[in-house]
């Protein structure tokens, strides 16, 4: 609101620097030099304004009026500041202000319209914009407002005065006729709206939708025979009107004629000039019919292959065939199968490409996922997804150089509207490549990339912590980033492991030990606890404590470490000190 605010108080620095001397209103007694002071503190209090000084604008403002009480702009202008103050009441008193002393200027009447509405004034915002239409009745725009008002009230007899308004200026067309027609239908007054869609269909004799849809009105008021000499009319003059056929086929269902019913739905679907909307409009009558029957889905994926049969080019009907599918919760495999067709036709629909990617990926079919997303990159570049899953899939595989070429490509593709989770996890998984490549200082590069687009990205944050830690390197700031993932999952045995190992290369072991103890208490069984054990035996260690030492490495040897290093450190005599800080 406040860059609108500013516009607004712009567009009037523009105006009055073109003759702000002008009096307010007549009658008005300022002398020459008092109107050269107005003039000089209001424009000032903009230009204070627009250099966002704005407690110096208010009461520059503010000593304007005292100058002239009859500053209508400068009322206007202050009502703008109260309603960014969310000062409602006192914004409404200056702008009623305004409105009294320039009763002819729009802008203001408008704008004081406007916070009728706002408060619930309906009464006064109905006499505004009444007003309002009487300065200027070419517009609709205000007439729309007052429909909507009348409509709060339920006042339907003014709602129509409205629209036969609006039909002045625009014409009879359509869109008001379903409105005055929606009206008479709130008024229960069904003459007129059968009289208003007849004068619709008799000045347009030639489009036959007119007529169709008076024909639908026809039938939902239980005048079938009436609607059926339109249908039968429209369809002699042109037998593939597909808005016809398919009321046509409303009117047999209507009447009960199952067979015939059944018959015109099969001739829409294996027509091959019907459009996908009628098709669509057939398929999800007969599918809400099947459901209310049980749901036969074998029937109704017959009609979305019939219709598919005529026209195997049709996206459209193979999107909304996957999505009954999926609704149905039929087997992936099927589903997928119908994903692959669409795709072959429509390689470039990046939506059935990432369903189908990540139908694959819950299957932890990596070479499948690999396949679908390669063509996914060219076609769709822009879809930073295709590229994570590319690369997912080939570090899933140990295919650690296509895993870094697809997220190599997918940061290439990065905008500043990219999405930030998806940006800072490429970053993230490129560094864990990277380091298991032994390419140090590009994984700490790409770290540091991920948590400027995401500082929280507490995975990222406990790995570039521990390799620090190993590196014996910056422990200060791996310290602290590995307190950040301790915090924000106090109870994740691998962040607390990080963090006493941190702590240990500091050589602040009493700390380190409360770490580690936290961190083996929260282990569980299904993760790979052999280093936290082995930490925790270091660390015990250091502090004179060799049986619970033996205790954690004999667990880590337990857990699949190597036992070999680990029996070595074993030994009292054979304690490991960590490194010197660097």
């Amino acid at each position: 609101m406040l860059n609108n605010i500013r516009h607004i108080l712009f567009l009037f620095w523009v105006t009055l620097l073109c003759g702000v001397a002008q009096k307010a209103v007549a009658g008005d007694t300022l002398s020459y030099q008092e109107q050269r002071r107005y003039d000089y503190f209001f424009l000032e209090g903009l230009r204070q304004y627009h250099a966002e000084k704005f407690d110096a604008a208010f009461d520059l403002l503010n000593h304007a009026l005292q100058i002239n009480p009859k500053g209508a702009e400068t009322y206007y202008l202050l009502a703008m500041f109260q309603s960014e103050l969310e000062q409602d009441s006192l914004a409404m008193t200056y702008l009623q202000k305004a409105v009294n002393l320039r009763p002819h200027n729009v802008t203001y009447r408008e704008q004081l319209a406007r916070y009728y509405v706002n408060a619930k004034q309906f009464d006064k915002a109905l006499q505004a914009y009444e007003d309002l239409y009487q300065t200027d009745k070419s517009r609709t725009d205000v007439l729309e407002i007052l429909i909507q008002i009348y409509q709060q009230q339920k006042n339907y007899e003014k709602m129509l005065s409205c629209l036969e308004r609006m039909e002045l200026v625009d014409g009879n067309s359509e869109e008001l006729t379903l409105s005055k027609v929606r009206v008479y239908e709130l008024t229960n007054n069904k003459k007129a709206a059968y009289k208003a869609l007849k004068l619709l269909a008799d000045e347009h004799p030639y489009d036959l939708n007119y007529r169709v849809m008076l024909g639908n009105w026809l039938i939902q008021n239980e005048r079938e025979k009436e609607a059926y000499k339109l249908f039968k009319s429209a369809l002699e003059e042109e037998p593939d009107n597909g808005y016809a056929l398919s009321s046509m086929y409303d009117y047999y269902r209507a009447v009960g004629n199952e067979r015939e019913a059944k018959m015109l739905a099969d001739r829409i679907l294996g027509s091959r000039k019907m459009t996908t909307q009628a098709k669509a409009g057939i398929i999800r009558q007969l599918i809400q019919e099947s459901e209310a029957q049980g749901g036969d889905s074998i029937k109704v994926l017959k009609l979305f292959d019939k219709a598919l049969d005529v026209n195997p080019t049709d996206t459209d009907m193979y999107a909304m065939k996957v999505a009954y599918m999926t609704l149905k919760k039929m087997p992936e495999d099927s589903i997928n199968l119908e994903l692959g067709r669409w795709l072959q036709i429509a390689p470039d629909n990046a939506g059935a490409r990432m369903q189908l990617v990540q139908n694959l990926w819950t299957k932890q079919k990596w070479d499948e996922v690999i396949k679908v997303c390669k063509p996914a990159t060219e076609y769709n570049p822009d879809e930073m997804a295709f590229f994570y899953f590319l690369g997912m899939a080939n570090f899933q595989k140990d295919q650690y150089e296509e895993a870094l070429d697809a997220f190599r490509r997918g940061v290439s593709e990065i905008r500043p509207t990219s999405n930030r989770d998806i940006v800072s996890d490429f970053y993230a998984i490129m560094g864990d490549i990277l380091h298991q490549k032994g390419n140090t200082k590009e994984a700490f590069a790409a770290y540091d990339s991920c948590l400027q687009w995401k500082p929280d990205h507490y995975s990222c944050l406990n790995n570039y912590a521990y390799y620090l830690s190993e590196e014996n390197i910056n422990l200060e700031r791996a310290a602290e980033m590995s307190a950040k993932t301790v915090k924000a999952e106090p109870k994740n045995a691998t962040y607390l492991d990080t963090y006493a190992w941190i702590l240990y290369r500091d050589e602040r072991f009493a700390e380190a030990k409360i770490y580690i103890d936290q961190a083996v208490a929260n282990l569980d069984s299904t993760q790979h606890n052999n280093v936290i054990y082995d930490h925790a035996g270091d660390i015990h260690e250091r502090l004179g404590e060799h049986e619970a030492a033996l205790s954690y490495w004999q667990k880590a040897i337990e857990a699949g470490g190597e036992k070999a290093v680990i029996e070595r450190k074993m030994h009292p005599k054979a304690i490991v000190k960590p490194k010197k800080k660097r």
